[in-house]
């Protein structure tokens, strides 16, 4: 059921460098039309990185570990979204299935794959006991021996109450060159981190002793270049917006990121293009650090 592409098998064999990268991003995340741009320039930048793109995602009954830009351009809105609990019926109901960051890390722990570059972690969601909305990321990123590289967490989310739950399932939360998890478009103004590192080097020592230890997945948190502040107030309104218009569940990201971007005169559109590149291109040089370890 799953196919990894040539290239990916052949890196994997001979103990290189795979960076893997999912495909909500591609489908859900901007506008249709512009996921495929951001996923190609995501691919670039894990080369520049010195390692191999795997973008995972599911098509024609198939988990696809390494897509062609042909394969990419079949993931639209239309896509669902495939956590770990999606891919099996994605896979055998043959349907185009877009895989989020526990999507992805399920399919990269079959794989051997242990880094995976994303813009924001899923984690818990704001209200929570009411709803209680937890993203399925946090459980699979505690169990999957891998690095995510991301912008911190979701700005849609309960990101305080995400890092404690973090810390509770034993997922090391690193900060790369800073002292606090950043938070998505913005730098700063979240919780402590459990450890900075300062290179990539060292974020892959940290989690070779990790793993060593038998501990599971971690969190390195890259602040983006060019932080935008200002956002907090739109995402509050946002939420509102899709609580009023009823959107729950899976629904809520995307309608989320659609009211920030028009709404902020594509200010976080074009802010979290530039971070999901960077993020990728941290993932690739953590991959070949981890590589030659």
């Amino acid at each position: 059921m799953i196919r990894i592409a040539d290239e990916v098998c052949e890196a994997l064999a001979a103990g290189g460098a795979v960076v893997a990268l999912e495909t909500t991003l591609v489908a859900h995340g901007f506008p249709p039309g512009e996921g495929v741009a951001v996923g190609l320039e995501s691919e670039r930048q894990v080369r520049a990185g010195g390692a191999v793109p795997a973008t995972v995602g599911v098509l024609d009954g198939e988990v696809r570990v390494g897509l062609t830009e042909e394969e990419l351009a079949r993931f639209g809105p239309e896509s669902r979204k495939a956590g770990p609990r999606d891919l099996a019926a994605a896979a055998v109901q043959e349907a185009a299935g877009a895989t989020t960051v526990g999507g992805t890390l399920a399919v990269a722990r079959k794989a051997g794959i242990r880094v995976l570059a994303t813009g924001g972690i899923g984690g818990v969601h704001r209200g929570f006991p009411q709803p209680p909305d937890v993203s399925a990321d946090l459980a699979q990123l505690a169990r999957t021996a891998a690095v995510v590289v991301s912008a911190g967490v979701k700005s849609l989310l309960d990101v305080p109450a995400t890092a404690e739950l973090l810390e509770s399932l034993g997922v090391p939360v690193l900060g790369f060159r800073t002292g606090t998890l950043p938070v998505f478009y913005a730098a700063a103004g979240g919780p402590p981190v459990s450890a900075r590192v300062e290179s990539a080097e060292e974020a892959a020592r940290v989690a070779e002793a990790h793993w060593d230890l038998g501990g599971g997945g971690l969190l390195l948190g890259r602040p983006p270049d060019d932080p935008l502040d200002g956002v907090e107030p739109l995402v509050e309104e946002a939420l509102a917006a899709a609580a009023a218009a009823g959107v729950s569940g899976q629904a809520v990201t995307p309608y989320v990121l659609a009211h920030l971007h028009r709404e902020s005169g594509g200010r976080t559109e074009t802010a979290n293009k530039a971070l999901v590149g960077q993020n990728a291109r941290l993932a690739g040089e953590v991959a070949v650090a981890l590589a030659s370890s």
